[in-house]
């Protein structure tokens, strides 16, 4: 029998303020997301899911990824040093509860530099507290 189950991330655009990390985890439960921009890339990862707060990191995003890079993905961009240090401190301003189910503490996110091949809009490869992740937001597309 197949246990797995699939939980598509704003299948039809309801709502654009959401920021969440999918923690990567054997839980059986795959999360799937459109991506990149106009670009439609197809996104899956397996794990739990975990709202995250950053004031104005959605508006940031936006910024870089639509209008910096027109919306169109950025699956072959090589990322400059000024564009990398730029996305990092997005990324580091984002708030990650860390919790141990008795305490809780506020993280930074980190982009995990070694997966930069998989960062585009919407899905960004990150480490937190509890592990590797994909940090996700709604596609612009």
């Amino acid at each position: 029998m197949d246990n797995r189950r699939y939980v598509y991330l704003d299948p039809d655009g309801m709502d654009d303020g959401w920021l969440y990390v999918v923690v990567e985890a054997p839980t059986g439960v795959f999360y799937q997301q459109q991506y990149g921009g106009t670009a439609c890339r197809q996104g899956r990862a397996e794990g739990f899911l975990v709202p995250v707060f950053g004031p104005d990191a959605l508006d940031t995003f936006t910024e870089l990824f639509e209008k910096e890079f027109r919306g169109a993905g950025t699956r072959h961009h090589t990322w400059t040093d000024d564009e990398r240090h730029r996305l990092r401190a997005i990324v580091e301003d984002i708030c990650y509860w860390e919790c141990d189910g008795h305490t809780e503490k506020p993280r930074s996110l980190r982009i995990d530099e070694s997966r930069m091949h998989e960062l585009d809009e919407a899905w960004l490869p990150v480490r937190t507290p509890d592990g590797p992740g994909v940090l996700v937001w709604n596609n612009s597309d």
